[in-house]
C-alpha cells in the first residue's frame, strides 16, 4: 500500500522497481500472492506454536518461578510488539518491505532454531522436577539462559519485522485503483484470514499437544521446519513480486513538524487571516490517487500550526516550495500530526484494556496448569489449548454481529446500523473489568479446592477457566478491533502503516505495565510478611486473585477516564473529518494486522 509524504525526497522516491503497465501485467496479482499466502501460513503456524506455550515451557523446563516466567514473557512480548514500529520505519525509509520480510523470516528461523537447540540438548536446560509441588528448583545457568534469551531475541526481531509488512506487501501486488484490483485485494484478505485460522488451529491443537505430551524438542523442531518452508516459498516467488522502492517514512515528517514548531515558538498565533501558511497542493502522485484527501485546517493544537507559518519569504524558493523542510512544513503535514495527537487519549484508554487481555496468555495458562485437565482416564488437555477459547468467542461475536445484529437493524433502518467506535470501546472496557473479576473468583475456587485436598493440581476442572478466557476474547473483539480501526481507518492514508505499528506499540506498553505492576505487588506484599500475592512455583501459595482484582480496579478508573474525558475526542473535528469518507470492515482491519 502506498504511503506518500509531502517532502520532495519522498515524492521522487515513490517509484516501482521496473514499474510500468507492462510490468503490472507480468508481475503481481495472484501468481505472486500465492507465494505470500504460503509464506504467511507457515510463518503463523510456527510463531503461534511458540507464543501459546512459552510460559509453560519456561516454567516447567527452566524451573522459572511463576512470576519470573510471566515477567520474561511480558518483556519478550513487549519487544515483539514494539519492534514493528522500528521495522515499519526501516521498510518505508531504507530497505523496502520485500527485504524486511526476508530479514524477518531468517531472524525467526534462527530464533526457533535456538529454541529447538535448548529443548533438544539436556545440558542446555536445568534438571526438571518430576512434580512441581515438591520441587526444589535448580536455577538455569548463565549459558542455559543465554541460549533461551538468544532464541527469544531472534524470534522477537523476526516477528516484529514481519508484522507491519506482510499484509502491506500483499496489497502492493494489486492495482487497487481499479474495481478488479479492489476485489482481488478483498479476496486476498479473506484467504489470508482463513489460512491464519487454519494455522492457529493446527498450532494450538496438534503442535501444542506434541510439546506438552510427547516432546518439547519435537514440538519446536516442527515450527522450525515451518519457518524454513515459509522462507523457501517466499524466496521461490521473488521473480513474480511487485516491489516498491523505499519511499521515506512519515515518522520523519512528523518529527519535522515538531521541530519546526519548536523553532518558531516565538511566533504569535493571531487570526489565520493575518498569517501566511505554507499550503502547497498535493503532489501529482497523491492527486491522482482518490484515496488521498487534502486535509482541511483545524483549530486544535494551534502550537503546531507555527511549523507551517511563513515568517520570511526566503523560506520558499522560486517554485513556491519549502527550502528547509525542518523549518517550514506544509499544513498537510501539520494536520497529519494533529490526527495522531487527537487519537492519543483513546489510545491510552485502550492500553489498560490490553493489560487485562494479556493476562490470559500468562497467569491464565499457569492457572490452567494447576487444574484438573483430564478427560476420562487417558487424555490430558494441554494447558495452552485454553488459547482457543478467546478465538472461538471472537468468531462467535463476529458471526452474531455480521449475520444477526446488522441484518436486523437493516430491516428497521434500511441501512445496517453498526456499533460506533465509542460504543464498542466502552463495552470493551467493561468486559476488561469483568474478565479480571471473573478470573479472581475462579482463582479463589481453584485455590480453595487445592488447599482443601492438599494437592498441587486443584480438583477444579479446567473448564472453569472458560469464562475468563472467553471474556478476554470479547475484550479483544470490542476494544482491540475498534482500536485498530481507529488507527488505520481514521488516520490519513499516508499514515496507515504507522497506525498498525502504533497498535502493536500499545500492546508493548501493556506488557511493560504488567511487569511494573507485578514488581510493585511482589515488593509490597513481601514487606508485610503475609501470604505473597505472587511468586514461587505454586499458585496455591499465592493470592493471585488479588492481582486480578487490582487490574479490575485499574479498569474501573479507566472506564471513568474514558467516559468523562477520552470519548469526547472521538467527536473532534479531526476524526469527524477523516471519518466522513471512511467505511470498511473493522474486523478485517484488525485480523489482517495480526
Amino acid at each position: 500500500m502506498m504511503h506518500e509524504s509531502h517532502s520532495p525526497q519522498r515524492q521522487d522516491a515513490l517509484t516501482l522497481e521496473g514499474f510500468s503497465s507492462s510490468t503490472r501485467k507480468k508481475k503481481g496479482g495472484w501468481k505472486s500472492v500465492k507465494y505470500i499466502l504460503g509464506n504467511e501460513t507457515f510463518e503463523k503456524l510456527a510463531s503461534m506454536s511458540l507464543i501459546s506455550n512459552l510460559v509453560v515451557y519456561m516454567h516447567t523446563q527452566y524451573n522459572m518461578e511463576t512470576t519470573f516466567s510471566v515477567e520474561v514473557f511480558n518483556i519478550w512480548s513487549g519487544f515483539t510488539n514494539f519492534l514493528p514500529l522500528v521495522a515499519a520505519y526501516l521498510a518505508d525509509a531504507y530497505i523496502g518491505k520485500f527485504r524486511m520480510l526476508i530479514f524477518g523470516c531468517i531472524a525467526s528461523f534462527l530464533g526457533m532454531g535456538f529454541m529447538s537447540l535448548g529443548a533438544g540438548v539436556p545440558s542446555l536446560r536445568p534438571p526438571t522436577c518430576s512434580t512441581l509441588s515438591d520441587c526444589i528448583p535448580i536455577k538455569p545457568t548463565a549459558l542455559q539462559l543465554a541460549i533461551l534469551y538468544t532464541g527469544l531475541g531472534f524470534f522477537a526481531i523476526g516477528s516484529g519485522s514481519l508484522r507491519p509488512c506482510n499484509i502491506a506487501f500483499g496489497a502492493d501486488q494489486f492495482d487497487i485503483k481499479t474495481e478488479k484490483g479492489r476485489a482481488q485485494l478483498e479476496s486476498f484478505c479473506n484467504w489470508w484470514y482463513f489460512l491464519f485460522t487454519v494455522a492457529l488451529l493446527v498450532s494450538l491443537t496438534a503442535v501444542v499437544y506434541i510439546q506438552t505430551n510427547v516432546s518439547w524438542f519435537l514440538g519446536f523442531i516442527i515450527p522450525t521446519g515451518c519457518f524454513a518452508v515459509s522462507l523457501t516459498i517466499f524466496v521461490f516467488g521473488h521473480g513474480t513480486y511487485i516491489r516498491l522502492k523505499p519511499k521515506g517514512s512519515i515518522i520523519c515528517d512528523l518529527l519535522k513538524v515538531i521541530l519546526a514548531a519548536i523553532r518558531k515558538h516565538h511566533v504569535d498565533m493571531k487570526e489565520d487571516s493575518e498569517l501566511s501558511f505554507y499550503d502547497p497542493p498535493l503532489s501529482s502522485n497523491e492527486s491522482e490517487d482518490s484515496r488521498h484527501v487534502k486535509l482541511s485546517h483545524t483549530n486544535r493544537f494551534r502550537f503546531f500550526d507555527k511549523a507551517a507559518v511563513i515568517t520570511n519569504q526566503s523560506e520558499i524558493d522560486n517554485n513556491g516550495k519549502s527550502i528547509d523542510n525542518w523549518r517550514l512544513c506544509s499544513l498537510q503535514q501539520v494536520e497529519e500530526l494533529k490526527s495522531i495527537l487527537t487519537t492519543l487519549p483513546i489510545w491510552l484508554a485502550g492500553i489498560i484494556c490490553f493489560l487485562s487481555m494479556g493476562q490470559a496468555n500468562s497467569y491464565g495458562i499457569l492457572q490452567a496448569l494447576q487444574t484438573n485437565k483430564s478427560i476420562g482416564q487417558h487424555f490430558i488437555v494441554p494447558s495452552a489449548w485454553m488459547g482457543l477459547v478467546p478465538m472461538i468467542f471472537i468468531s462467535l461475536w463476529i458471526l452474531l454481529y455480521e449475520k444477526i445484529y446488522v441484518p436486523l437493524t437493516k430491516k428497521k433502518t434500511l441501512k445496517g446500523k453498526r456499533l460506533s467506535i465509542e460504543q464498542r470501546l466502552g463495552i470493551g472496557i467493561i468486559f476488561s473489568i469483568a474478565s479480571m473479576v471473573v478470573a479472581g473468583l475462579v482463582e479463589v475456587r481453584r485455590r480453595s479446592n487445592a488447599l482443601k485436598h492438599k494437592t498441587f493440581e486443584s480438583h477444579t476442572r479446567i473448564w472453569w477457566l472458560v469464562p475468563q478466557f472467553g471474556l478476554s476474547g470479547l475484550v479483544e473483539a470490542f476494544a482491540a478491533i475498534p482500536m485498530m480501526e481507529l488507527l488505520t481507518s481514521y488516520w490519513p492514508e499516508s499514515m496507515k502503516t504507522l497506525g498498525g505499528a502504533v497498535f502493536f506499540l500499545s500492546l508493548s506498553i501493556a506488557s511493560s505495565l504488567s511487569n511494573v505492576l507485578i514488581k510493585i505487588i511482589v515488593v509490597v506484599t513481601k514487606r508485610n510478611g503475609g501470604t505473597p500475592w505472587l511468586g514461587g512455583n505454586d499458585l496455591n501459595k499465592n493470592r493471585l486473585e488479588y492481582y486480578y482484582y487490582t487490574i479490575a480496579v485499574l479498569g474501573g478508573l479507566n472506564l471513568l477516564y474514558f467516559l468523562f474525558f477520552a470519548r469526547f475526542f472521538l467527536c473532534s473535528e479531526v476524526l469527524q473529518r477523516q471519518g466522513q469518507s471512511e467505511a470498511g470492515d473493522e474486523e478485517n482491519n484488525y485480523q489482517q494486522s495480526m
